[in-house]
């Protein structure tokens, strides 16, 4: 006797919460071999790096490492959970629920679930954001800021995301229902080119909202980088210091904007603590991704991984079992065709409510869906992505090492390294699983450099 096959409501439920399981496993027993050998390793500085890092900052970036893995352990369990309470265990179902109860179904209800559970997932996650800023990073020194100004970065994101969030979810929701079977393929053109609009406008008037920017006034130091810009070919709309630290002590420098609109951007906690040869070796690095084209190939990247999304979101959204398979009840409108010859056969007080329940639409219930359970798949591909990175990295510095010196380059990543309490000494595994940069060891390995003494420039 054939055992009959499981209905795909109950594979889906089976599949994601293994899934989710296997991940959770897989996150804990990375971090815990982090954890470790980080901890085997903290009492000695590794012998490459013996004469250039002390052994007070060694242990510091250990300890560091450490708390903020331990920390992540108890983040990613709670973070299981609550996943689990949106789906399997019917929070998201009840949230629509409650609002289609009390405003009806439409667009506004629609947009109304999207915004209520971006604001309870917001305010679940204000405890970990609190203690990972006011805690750990203020035990480490690297906190600068005060709860006001907390809250004032918070006000700013939650309003800014509200002002550019919504208009583009309500033009994919009125895709969805709107354009046919091919909605997916419009509402990928339009994310697409927001996506495009923010790389464009993000540092003319986004940026700014949060930090000050003001050119660079180093004039020997703007001579040497606007040479070596153009050495390599590159323009830029301007050069930039932005007040890194009224926030944290961390160093940085990146250039940002899409088009005429591109800028390089120091933080002044980077310029304080390199010399311009150094400043020069970052700079190149930077420089380098825009050679290799990294930027247009992640974008690219980004193209061809979203239009995958969206088309496969455009399949699951017609599918009843991917609803109930995830712990949400879908509106009948999914049933419709196979409802509507029924209808005319019942009585008409009881033929006109089914009829307004066919009017709801699972659109935004669909979109939500996906965003919670796609990173629990995905989660699988992060060591190919990884990988990648590294590699973009390691050409990155390899054009740097041509463009500056590649001393000034070793010694600038090992200031780095120490300034954000890097550990020298991670778990290779880890490293393959999660690292986007290669290990400082890997690095200044490939630059064919030895570390340098404390102090040098």
């Amino acid at each position: 006797m054939e055992a009959s096959p499981l209905p795909p409501s109950f594979a889906l439920t089976v599949l994601f919460a293994t899934a989710l399981l296997l991940g959770l496993l897989t996150k804990f027993w990375l971090a815990t071999r982090q954890i470790r050998h980080i901890a085997r390793h903290r009492a000695t500085v590794p012998a490459a790096f013996s004469s250039a890092v002390s052994l007070e900052a060694h242990q510091k970036a250990a300890d560091y490492s450490v708390t903020k893995l331990r920390f992540g352990l108890l983040e990613t369990a709670f973070s299981s959970v609550v996943l689990l309470a949106w789906t399997l265990l019917g929070g998201l179902d009840a949230l629509n629920q409650a609002l289609l109860s009390w405003m009806g179904p439409g667009m506004g209800q629609q947009l109304a679930l999207i915004t209520a559970f971006v604001v309870v997932g917001g305010v679940i996650e204000l405890p970990f954001s609190l203690y990972q800023t006011f805690v750990i990073e203020q035990r480490f020194g690297f906190n600068k800021m005060n709860l006001k100004l907390w809250i004032s970065d918070l006000v700013k994101g939650a309003l800014l995301g509200a002002a550019l969030g919504l208009p583009i979810a309500a033009l994919v929701l009125w895709f969805m229902g709107a354009t046919g079977a091919l909605w997916w393929l419009w509402a990928w053109c339009a994310w697409m080119g927001f996506n495009l609009l923010l790389l464009w406008i993000y540092p003319t008037f986004i940026a700014p909202l949060f930090n000050k920017f003001q050119p660079l006034q180093d004039e020997s130091l703007k001579a040497r980088v606007t040479a070596l810009m153009q050495r390599c070919g590159f323009q830029a709309q301007g050069l930039y210091v932005m007040d890194g630290s009224r926030r944290s002590a961390h160093a940085n420098a990146y250039f940002t904007g899409f088009g005429t609109a591109k800028r390089v951007v120091f933080f002044d906690t980077l310029l304080n603590k390199l010399s311009p040869g150094e400043v020069d070796a970052v700079l190149a690095h930077e420089l380098g991704h825009f050679k290799h084209k990294h930027i247009l190939k992640r974008i690219v990247t980004l193209f061809a991984i979203s239009l995958a999304g969206f088309a496969l979101l455009g399949w699951l959204a017609q599918q009843p079992w991917f609803y109930a398979g995830l712990g949400v009840t879908p509106s009948l409108e999914l049933l419709a065709p196979a409802l509507g010859a029924a209808l005319s056969s019942l009585p008409p007080e009881v033929a006109r409510g089914f009829s307004s329940a066919l009017g709801t639409s699972n659109d935004a219930l669909a979109l939500l869906l996906f965003l919670l359970v796609s990173p629990v798949f995905t989660f699988f591909i992060t060591p190919l992505m990884s990988r990648g990175s590294r590699k973009h990295e390691f050409e990155a510095d390899a054009y740097a090492a041509q463009q500056a010196q590649p001393a000034d380059l070793a010694s600038a990543l090992l200031k780095l390294y120490e300034d954000n309490a890097s550990t020298l000494t991670p778990d290779p595994i880890y490293v393959a699983f999660y690292y986007s940069h290669p290990p400082a060891s890997q690095r200044l390995a490939r630059l064919g450099v030895n570390a340098a003494p404390q102090g040098a420039a």
